[in-house]
């Protein structure tokens, strides 16, 4: 490999199919078909491929994973060969029978998503009535003995609700809960003007996630993903492009991170054409902006650079069309008014008061 790091972390994205529609999905603009899919025959050659390059853990992930039947072939394989599986769910689809025979093929544990703490929430951000599906989809994991994670993503319009939310999932009796800050891409991108909070909104959440942890920290880790455009520095895109871990499509085309599609300027190959060694170690995407080499000033320069490698590569496409420039969202970026001009909009009173939700899908209702 002639020193290229190792990835540890394998995101299988088997499909785009969901019964959920969420506003922020972080899927791509233009979703994948079905007939667009890998067969099981391929993910199996995915999964060995990714545990010969150093993958220790595989997320399965989508859309919806269990809308795939084969998706225990899948686990089972992962067994097999030694690696850790999370399942990534929305929970819509899970019952006893299908969690008993994941577990029975090896699953490691479950990642139940909920958009908030009632079912007004769920409709709202999702354009789904499915809330009750959720509370029983907790119970399911739990009753089939997996560790119950949980995640909800955080923006204007849940934010106020948060205490309330934190209830919901130690009621559930989640032993670790992710709270995650909106990040503007894609979906969320779309919706932005509707789900930036000020901040006087995000301080006060962050008092409340304080004060949740230190009560709940006997019973329930806590988890506070930071809103970067509120921050003086970018995040370091996943410790760095290509180092960590890879994405890989439903149609085969891999990514160093799941975002990483809406950057239409690059070629990302395909395991439908290459080992996944070869992709990770030798394709141009993924050479494009490792190290350092690759960053224009003020990155070059910057005392910072090896912390957070010039911000996040699919953040400076989506605000400035180009992928090498420095991240929007650091105060030393040329285009860093971008990011400022959208949280003096989110600042405003009346900020997105003219705008309507966009919905993962074209025939979802608005708001």
């Amino acid at each position: 490999m002639n020193g290229t790091p190792q990835p540890f972390g394998l995101l299988a994205e088997v499909t785009h199919r969901c019964p959920l529609h969420c506003v922020y999905c972080s899927n791509p603009l233009a979703l994948l078909d079905r007939a667009d899919e890998l067969a099981t025959e391929d993910w199996l050659r995915v999964i060995g491929q990714a545990a010969e390059l150093g993958v220790l853990q595989v997320h399965l992930s989508g859309g919806e994973p269990l809308v795939r039947g084969d998706l225990e072939t899948l686990v089972a394989e992962c067994r097999r060969l030694g690696l850790y599986t999370n399942l990534i769910t929305s929970g819509l689809g899970l019952t006893e029978s299908r969690a008993e025979s994941l577990v029975a093929a090896g699953l490691n544990s479950a990642q139940l998503s909920i958009q908030g703490d009632a079912a007004e929430a769920t409709d709202l951000i999702a354009a789904s009535k499915q809330f009750g599906k959720k509370e029983a989809a907790a119970r399911i994991i739990r009753d089939a003995g997996l560790p119950l994670n949980m995640n909800v993503v955080l923006h204007r319009l849940n934010l106020a609700r948060l205490d309330a939310i934190i209830d919901v999932c130690a009621r559930w009796d989640a032993e670790r809960l992710e709270l995650a800050n909106a990040q503007y891409y894609g979906w969320a991108l779309n919706n932005r003007e509707l789900l930036m909070p000020s901040k006087t909104q995000l301080d006060q959440a962050v008092g409340v996630y304080e004060r949740r942890k230190a009560e709940l920290a006997e019973r329930m880790e806590i988890l506070w993903i930071l809103p970067d455009y509120y921050e003086p520095y970018p995040k370091p895109c996943m410790g760095g492009w290509a180092q960590t871990a890879l994405t890989v499509a439903p149609d085969g085309v891999v990514y160093p991170c799941p975002v990483a599609a809406e950057i239409t300027t690059m070629e990302f190959a395909s395991v439908r054409d290459h080992d996944l060694d070869w992709i990770w170690a030798k394709s141009p995407a993924f050479e494009a902006f490792r190290g350092t080499e690759w960053m224009p000033d003020p990155c070059r320069s910057c005392s910072r650079k090896e912390l957070d490698f010039g911000g996040c590569r699919c953040q400076a496409f989506a605000l400035t069309g180009d992928a090498g420039r420095t991240d929007p969202v650091c105060q030393h970026s040329p285009d860093h008014h971008l990011v400022q001009d959208a949280l003096v909009r989110a600042n405003q009173e009346d900020g997105g008061a003219d705008r309507r939700l966009v919905y993962r899908r074209s025939d979802s209702p608005g708001v």
